[in-house]
């Protein structure tokens, strides 16, 4: 099949690169319009119990979030002060004008004591508005701060709430990103040019990275048509496109050189690489597409967008080299050589430095074992304490006005006013009694962490009441708050929501997801790995040693972002105790779906000699030598993209950046160069054996 295809591309390739731009072309122009589409939300379960009884808030109850929450600070006297009032009065004339505000409720249009601090000299303000989507809040609260500012005329003014937060945090993220840009490209672009040795052949990740990013465009466009899909599906379609489009460059025009400078005439290199290296980045790719469908099992929309964007841009990027950049070098022959800045890169070598590491491995192969395996160990072992949580303002630096504001919050007032614990009885006037309600009211009054209970309202038949709380609502201690309430008897027709209760239910509904998501994972790897290798022992080990690197990776973002070791090297952000769920979950199948792309580059050159020569020594020494060097310098660009992230203040970024590069440098260097050839001397020839009935179902190299 790839040697037909790469036919068809050698003899049709101007007919080929011709449709190719055209179908990129379309694909770019439609696809760009799904930007005006995009959701910045997606964090919840939508099939949850919290998720069931905001719905009844909303519909029955008219409850919504507040669009922003002003903390409005009197620094000298308490806000009952005749003059704060008047000067409140002029703020909340401001906030009331702000185009999309609806409502606004206070403490001092209200007199409730709730809306007070210990101290009396600071109160809420809370703004409402009938847009309720996240991108609507974020864009009122920017308004708000602008109309109103940070000081008037003697109060200071602090905000928070889900606009404000999310505004600040998809701010810091846009404007650290821009810094992480500018200082990644510049090293990308001269990483490239030494990789590739040449100005022409640096220029080859493009066909394929641009390709898969405006292909990908298009299709999340189709989605939104039926579909949420969130805005950050767009930053890795743009990291993975490029990342990818770099790794199969390499491995095809690296495969391309070395079959014309052996002889062969400019077509003949072509069919070749695409019947080998070709068929290689087919496999490479179904298994980082695989590991990345995994995103869908989960119910968040945040995840399964990602899920959505991986499929979209692993398929396109080995569509794009496949087709439009074979047909490219076919076009270019040997001028994919030309302006040459770096000999050794255009005709590596037979033999070599990488050759003699595999060999000296191989020579002591249960020392390096047993004393990698220590290394891994040891990098491993802050795993125990590590403890998860979402995004929230927290992630901000300490430094930022909206962590202020929660940081003033939990030392000034007596309860998270703003997100209370909702009870809701449906159908509790016609099935339940006063006494049923004030019994139970009265157990979760004695729950620690609720300062006080509302009184009872009512709305079509539902009795509803508020369980204020002293907790940050998206914490492990909000966490364990609602867990205590849910194992309180209680009457029929209870739901439990709010914020604290919609993170437990996330946080629940991630947990009991990912047994099925590993699952997918692990089964649909081990097969595709089977036929790739004809193997039962690779596939497993490939998976094993993936576990090590990954569980090195979580060790060391333990040991930094929880304990706190090496912060002051990283810049400015937050400890939170905790580390990002769904950032890790899609850390760790990101860097799991890269991993096996090198492995399967690596198990290719060494399948393809022993298929020849029989000899497994020999066999891992030549695919080392022929692939460890882009396997290498592919870790080496993408972990610098990635590592540029490191500078960003919003903590999750910080963790995602620090963690991929991380994790796809250890695996090509320590994994890849000391564990692989190691295993694969200690194995032997038993490192190919399959039942003679299996094996017949893998490929021949």
């Amino acid at each position: 099949m790839f040697e037909r295809l790469g036919g068809v591309v050698a003899r049709r390739s101007k007919a080929v690169l011709v449709l190719s731009l055209l179908a990129i072309a379309i694909a770019g122009a439609v696809g760009f319009q799904a930007f005006g589409k995009l959701d910045g939300g997606g964090y919840n379960d939508p099939k949850s119990e919290s998720s069931r009884a905001f719905e009844y808030l909303k519909s029955e109850f008219q409850v919504k979030d507040p669009a922003v929450i002003l903390v409005i600070d009197s620094p000298s006297v308490t806000v009952d002060d005749a003059k704060v009032r008047q000067t409140v009065d002029d703020i909340t004339e401001k906030v009331k004008a702000t185009d999309g505000v609806t409502e606004v409720i206070s403490y001092w249009n209200t007199g409730s004591p709730q809306l007070l601090s210990d101290d009396r000299k600071a109160g809420y303000l809370f703004a409402y508005s009938n847009d309720g989507s996240f991108d609507g809040l974020s864009d009122i609260a920017k308004k708000v701060e602008a109309q109103v500012g940070n000081q008037y005329q003697g109060l200071v003014i602090y905000y928070t709430g889900t606009g404000a937060v999310g505004d600040a945090i998809n701010t810091k993220i846009g404007d650290d990103l821009k810094k992480s840009e500018t200082l990644a490209i510049p090293l990308t672009f001269i990483l490239l040019l030494f990789v590739f040795g040449g100005v022409i052949a640096s220029a080859m990740p493009l066909v394929v990275g641009i390709s898969a990013i405006l292909g990908s465009f298009f299709i999340i466009y189709l989605l939104t048509l039926i579909t949420d899909v969130s805005i950050y599906a767009m930053n890795l379609i743009t990291g993975l496109g490029l990342g990818l489009g770099i790794d199969y460059s390499l491995l095809i025009v690296n495969r391309f050189r070395e079959e014309f400078h052996q002889g062969k005439s400019i077509q003949e290199a072509v069919i070749r690489t695409v019947a080998t290296a070709g068929r290689t980045v087919f496999f490479s790719g179904l298994t980082v597409l695989v590991t990345l469908a995994s995103l869908l099992f989960f119910p968040l929309n945040f995840l399964k967008s990602f899920g959505y964007a991986g499929i979209a841009v692993v398929a396109l990027a080995v569509l794009g080299a496949l087709i439009p950049l074979p047909a490219t070098l076919a076009l270019l022959g040997k001028r994919i050589d030309k302006w040459v800045i770096k000999k050794s890169s255009v005709t590596p070598k037979e033999d070599g430095r990488w050759a003699d590491l595999a060999r000296f491995v191989m020579r002591k192969p249960l020392t390096i074992t047993i004393l990698t395996l220590i290394l891994l160990g040891i990098l491993a072992a802050p795993i125990r304490n590590i403890a998860f949580g979402q995004t929230d303002v927290t992630v901000l630096p300490k430094s930022h006005p909206v962590a202020q504001t929660s940081q003033l919050i939990d030392k000034r007032f007596p309860g998270r006013e703003a997100t209370p614990v909702e009870f809701l009885f449906i159908d509790g006037e016609k099935n339940l009694s006063s006494g049923e309600i004030d019994d139970y009211k009265n157990k979760v009054k004695n729950v620690s962490g609720i300062t006080h209970i509302t009184e009872n309202t009512t709305s079509n038949g539902i009795i509803r009441f508020q369980a204020i709380h002293k907790m940050s609502p998206r914490t492990s201690d909000a966490q364990r708050l609602i867990n205590e309430i849910r194992d309180i008897p209680a009457p029929q027709g209870l739901l439990v929501g709010g914020v604290a209760a919609d993170y437990t239910d996330t946080q629940n509904g991630i947990a009991g997801a990912l047994p099925l998501a590993l699952g997918w994972v692990l089964l649909s790897v081990l097969i595709l790995l089977f036929a790739f290798t004809g193997s039962v022992i690779l596939p497993i080990k490939a998976i094993a040693l993936n576990v090590l690197s990954l569980s090195a990776t979580l060790g060391v973002i333990t040991w930094i972002f929880i304990e706190g070791n090496l912060a002051k090297y990283l810049g400015d952000f937050t400890i939170t105790g905790t580390v990002d769920t769904g950032m890790i979950i899609l850390m760790l199948l990101t860097t799991f779906g890269l991993s096996m792309d090198y492995e399967v580059f690596l198990l290719s050159r060494i399948k393809e000699e022993y298929e020849k020569s029989g000899d497994n020594t020999e066999s891992v020494a030549y695919g080392l030598q022929k692939s460890a060097r882009i396997v290498t310098a592919a870790a080496l660009i993408l972990s610098v993209v990635f590592a540029a992230f490191v500078i960003s203040g919003v903590t999750s970024i910080k963790i995602l950046g620090l963690g991929v590069a991380f994790a796809i440098l250890l695996d090509a260097t320590v994994v890849r160069a000391l564990l692989v050839p190691a295993l694969m001397r200690l194995f032997g020839d038993a490192n190919w054996w399959a039942p003679a009935k299996l094996k017949r179902l893998s490929i021949s190299h």
